[in-house]
């Protein structure tokens, strides 16, 4: 089992950046496929970005491919995602995921961190 504690949300304008960290419990870390998952108010929770258990392959949402990079680092338990040109539509609550066993993390992970808030003013 592992625990999942996201950080690093805030206000930013738009136009700028911010660096989310999630950092994991346990020692098998690097057992578990990692993402970032967000959701706006009134929508459905939406797929961001995902890496694989050694951070060689890394999956984008065409809304942020170019913008956002998810990177891990195995060695600290953490998963992190800089987020760059921010824009008011990526304004969300931003969730990190962990699966131990899918290939690429889905809405159907395992486990689930808290949340953190990214906010984008205009």
């Amino acid at each position: 089992q592992v625990q999942l504690v996201e950080s690093g949300g805030g206000l930013v304008q738009a136009g700028g950046s911010l660096r989310l960290s999630c950092a994991a419990s346990g020692r098998t870390f690097s057992s578990y496929t990692m993402g970032w998952f967000r959701q706006a108010p009134g929508k459905e929770r939406e797929f961001v970005a995902a890496i694989s258990r050694s951070g060689g392959t890394t999956y984008y949402a065409a809304s942020v491919s170019g913008r956002f990079t998810i990177s891990r680092d195995n060695a600290k338990n953490t998963v992190y995602l800089q987020m760059n040109s921010l824009k008011p539509e990526d304004t969300a609550v931003y969730y990190c995921a962990a699966d131990p066993t899918l290939v690429v993390v889905t809405q159907a992970a395992d486990y689930w961190g808290q949340g953190t808030q990214v906010t984008v003013s205009s």
